[in-house]
């Protein structure tokens, strides 16, 4: 549905400056107008560039011996990791440590650390921290992958470059002690090193040799490689493909987009428009089911026994009412408890599955 949104410019993204019931978390934007002729320097990182293109030739050849040569319980292994890993981006540092958005005991926080090891995007602390940047200073010199640079930056030229120094400024200067004080990123963190290639590349390989009796090539180009690659670009798509097409029904002025697909392939992610608007709620979407939203079933599983809690998400008013008159310049907070959070979106947000002692288990 085609927004309804107005676009004056001295809207400071309030839903109505007079209407403070209906605040919803848009910001004035106080950041420096987007370079838009691109004379950056840019710095390029080699040994990043030859592994990137290694890692994209191996899924190729992992998918024709997926099609041609591995056994099928190979590929349904290399599905599940699939799955696993991508929950261990969004539900785990995404939703939850990046935005704060539930919380969770400490089972489910080892278990969403697990996976997220064997996802590979660089240890859980790093990544919300850099996903928190992403947010303060969105399709700015300070975002890590910054849309207006064109989609193949955001996509992955980001990672074949040095980061622009607004992206370390800016980094320098955001709150992550509630990512620090957690013991579970920090072990994580400790021995990234030493789990990563064990849970990524070593045991994905060694399982199907051992259990099913797969070959090393079927084995290491299908379930490892393959998969590894293919998590890595539905997870590139939300920076890239989710800023550029779709439709925008919360908010007209900003690139994040609806996209449909993308939020199939990952896991749910993918309706950019309103997590951009509201980066707190624990669905990244307005849904009323788990259609292309996978994180949010599993969150929601979690959360019948007790170990997810404090599920937050936007009332149908304030989403009302965004749809329908939405301002220029809003910029979005990083998730919940962030010092840009106004109070009256604090007290009216809804927080289902709360626990007496709200405490970090």
């Amino acid at each position: 549905m085609a927004p309804n949104a107005s676009t004056t410019a001295d809207c400071t993204g309030v839903l109505n400056e007079h209407d403070a019931e209906t605040n919803d978390g848009g910001l004035l934007k106080k950041v420096a107008p987007v370079v838009r002729n691109d004379k950056r320097q840019v710095a390029l990182v080699w040994r990043n560039i030859i592994a990137f293109t290694y890692v994209h030739i191996a899924a190729l050849y992992g998918a024709w011996l997926m099609l041609t040569a591995a056994k099928f319980y190979t590929v349904l292994f290399a599905v599940l990791l699939y799955v696993i890993s991508g929950l261990g981006i969004t539900a785990g540092a995404h939703r939850l440590w990046a935005h704060r958005s539930y919380k969770a005991k400490l089972p489910l926080r080892i278990i969403l650390i697990v996976f997220n090891t064997i996802a590979f995007q660089d240890c859980a602390l790093h990544w919300a921290r850099d996903h928190r940047v992403h947010h303060k200073f969105s399709e700015t010199d300070a975002d890590p992958h910054n849309a207006t640079r064109g989609f193949f930056f955001s996509h992955i030229g980001w990672l074949l470059c040095k980061k622009h120094p607004d992206v370390i400024e800016k980094g320098k200067g955001l709150d992550i002690s509630d990512l620090l004080s957690d013991p579970v990123l920090m072990v994580q963190r400790k021995y990234y090193m030493l789990l990563m290639p064990l849970a990524c590349f070593v045991l994905p390989t060694i399982v199907p040799i051992y259990y099913w009796n797969e070959s090393f090539v079927n084995s290491f180009f299908v379930a490892t490689m393959f998969r590894w690659t293919f998590i890595l670009n539905a997870t590139w798509l939300v920076n890239s493909a989710a800023h550029k097409w779709g439709d925008r029904p919360y908010d007209i002025n900003i690139n994040p987009s609806q996209n449909p697909a993308v939020a199939a392939f990952a896991f749910g992610e993918g309706w950019h428009n309103y997590h951009h608007v509201f980066p707190w709620d624990y669905k990244t979407a307005e849904l009323g089911n788990y259609n292309a939203n996978m994180t949010t079933a599993f969150i929601d599983l979690f959360a019948k026994i007790g170990w997810a809690y404090d599920l937050k998400s936007v009332s149908e008013e304030i989403i009302k009412r965004r749809v329908e008159r939405t301002g220029d310049g809003t910029h979005p907070t990083w998730g919940w408890g962030d010092s840009d959070q106004d109070q009256i979106e604090i007290d009216h947000a809804m927080i289902t599955h709360q626990q007496q002692q709200n405490k970090r288990e």
